[in-house]
């Protein structure tokens, strides 16, 4: 019994430091929720994965995959149907090759299937972003429209090199015509119209028209 006491304080001690140390790795013990019992797979990056797919699913996509699977299958079932009957580890039916062939195409769908889903996203990232640049592109269109429109307008009301020298030559033209017209002497005042003629003095004659005798 001296014996049983220690040994029973020993495995005490032994679980409580592993009970304490449960509990510092996995966080405080919450008694409202249940306690998680899933099985946590192995993490792996999702990247480089499907990179490795989209390898795969390429090389299956080619005519050098097919020559290599066909050179296979030939071989393999002219060894199996040609060769001695204790050479051949797959015989009649080919039971082996059909397994491998089913396993070969059942990991080759989910790939596939992954590769076209990797490229997908790109195409939408890809479209989303040519529809980006086209509504950058149009609404720079249309800011560079209306400012050309507005430049119009404002060389619209500014004066051309035409119109400059049209005025200036009739701004010269009126001042030569000032200037003359105050360089010229004065004219004699102009007689009052009247409504009758004038009488004519004795003697004197039509103008233009000369007397008898008026040589003489």
């Amino acid at each position: 019994m001296s014996e049983d006491r220690p040994l029973s304080s020993t495995n005490r001690a032994h679980e409580r430091a592993r009970l304490r140390e449960t509990v510092r790795r996995r966080g405080p013990v919450r008694l409202d929720q249940p306690r998680e019992t899933r099985l946590r797979l192995p993490r792996y990056d999702p990247e480089a994965f499907g990179r490795w797919s989209e390898g795969i699913a390429r090389f299956m996509g080619t005519a050098r995959f097919l020559v290599y699977m066909s050179v296979v299958i030939v071989l393999w079932i002219g060894w199996n149907t040609l060769a001695p009957p204790d050479w051949r580890f797959d015989p009649y039916t080919f039971t082996f090759l059909t397994l491998m062939l089913s396993i070969q195409a059942s990991y080759a769908a989910p790939l596939i299937l992954l590769a076209q889903n990797r490229q997908a996203d790109r195409d939408r990232l890809a479209l989303e972003e040519d529809r980006r640049r086209a509504a950058m592109q149009k609404a720079d269109t249309e800011y560079l429209t209306r400012e050309i429109a507005a430049l119009r307008i404002a060389l619209g009301d500014v004066a051309t090199r035409d119109f400059l020298r049209g005025e200036l030559n009739r701004l010269g033209e009126q001042i030569a015509e000032t200037v003359e017209s105050a360089s010229a002497p004065p004219s004699p005042p102009r007689p009052a119209k009247s409504g009758g003629k004038p009488p004519r003095r004795a003697g004197q004659g039509r103008p233009g028209r000369r007397h008898p005798g008026a040589d003489t």
